[in-house]
């Protein structure tokens, strides 16, 4: 086992509740700097609620949660931009601005951060050739394929160069060819340093990968 000091996430005690309904019971765990980590479960294991409350979507209900050793429950509306800086989120619903064209979603990124025009395009175009996606950056959502959509969502999530990938369910609305293609992307975004988080209950993505794999049922930690 790792040493605390070199956890970049942890989690003590969380609780998530709705109302009298547990979606998160008594979880601690750490995450560690450049590892690759499942979150498994079956639907409604509390896994897309564990990821929300890490990129602040959700509030916790009780316990803490350290994401580079800045505590999440004190972190005021104001700074939550600049604690976002570290995550990039891919969401199994894409969540891409239909009306803005492929380069124009993933360049937002670092409009909002105020970068130059040239750095701009200079990073955008490096990051859709990555992917794959170049051919396609004047393309407006609508028109591609979910596995393209997906492609250009993992590239919005690294444009900014993040300290952390998390990754809701990226493949569960894709054929095996392009979930294939996603994984094999989330895998070299790890090995240029990312730590890289990912919700699924695809067994056989967990079963063909290495990564340390935790389990969740019914809102609890099971293995």
């Amino acid at each position: 086992m790792k040493p605390h000091e070199d956890a970049l996430i942890r989690l003590f005690h969380v609780y998530k509740r709705y109302g009298a309904y547990n979606a998160l019971f008594d979880i601690s765990l750490d995450i560690f700097r450049n590892e690759f980590l499942f979150l498994a479960g079956p639907s409604g294991a509390g896994k897309s609620t564990l990821l929300k409350l890490l990129y602040l979507g959700e509030a916790l209900s009780e316990g803490q949660i350290l994401i580079d050793r800045v505590n999440l429950a004190r972190v005021s509306r104001r700074r939550t931009p600049e604690l976002r800086r570290k995550l990039g989120i891919i969401f199994q619903d894409f969540k891409l601005i239909p009306t803005k064209t492929v380069y124009e979603n993933v360049a937002l990124v670092l409009e909002t951060r105020g970068m130059s025009r040239k750095f701009i395009q200079k990073k955008v175009n490096s990051v859709l050739r990555t992917v794959g996606m170049e051919d396609r950056q004047k393309s407006f959502p609508p028109g591609l394929s979910g596995g393209e959509q997906q492609k250009v969502a993992v590239a919005r999530a690294v444009v900014g160069e993040p300290k952390i990938i998390l990754a809701d369910e990226p493949t569960g609305s894709l054929d095996a060819d392009s979930a294939e293609a996603i994984f094999n992307l989330l895998i070299n975004i790890h090995a240029r340093g990312a730590t890289v988080l990912v919700a699924t209950h695809a067994k056989e993505l967990i079963s063909n990968a290495k990564g340390r794999v935790i389990q969740l049922k019914e809102g609890k930690l099971i293995a």
